[in-house]
């Protein structure tokens, strides 16, 4: 399966770009976007943002989160790859292993799994091993030599 996924030239059209999940909203699949991912439902599956993820309270996942950030807040049965930082915000509840780069815990936070901390590297070559099928851009290349490296040009 190719998924295409192309960033728009214009870049007023990309000011206010967020895909959102919204509370009482239930999804199954995988969502895949060069922007930000909001989540406040529940999602099962894989997430994969090339900016960053943010996870409200009262979100609920089954599926890996794989992006270059995240803000977390909800419950997760699942691993994260995260190029650069990972915050769990008070009350989360994460339930998987983290490949991350930076970590920041708040209190009351609550993880039970694995923490690897991983170079720019390392993150691409394990997201490369996730995605092998997928392509980005219109090219033949995996989703994580384009989606997770920006670009000279890109602002995000």
């Amino acid at each position: 399966m190719a998924i295409n996924v192309q960033k728009p030239t214009d870049p007023a059209s990309s000011v206010n770009d967020v895909s959102r999940i919204s509370s009482g909203s239930c999804i199954k699949g995988e969502i895949t976007s060069p922007y930000d991912i909001r989540i406040d439902g529940c999602f099962e599956g894989k997430v994969c943002s090339q900016t960053k993820v943010v996870v409200g309270e009262k979100a609920v996942i089954k599926g890996d989160i794989i992006c270059n950030n995240v803000d977390f807040w909800g419950k997760i049965d699942g691993n994260f790859y995260v190029k650069d930082t990972l915050s769990l915000k008070a009350a989360c509840e994460v339930n998987g292993d983290l490949h991350i780069k930076r970590l920041q815990v708040d209190l009351d936070a609550k993880f039970n799994g694995s923490c690897k901390m991983i170079t720019e590297e390392e993150f691409v070559s394990l997201t490369r091993k996730i995605f092998p099928e997928n392509t980005v851009e219109g090219a033949s290349v995996p989703a994580t030599d384009s989606v997770f490296t920006k670009k000279s040009g890109d602002k995000h």
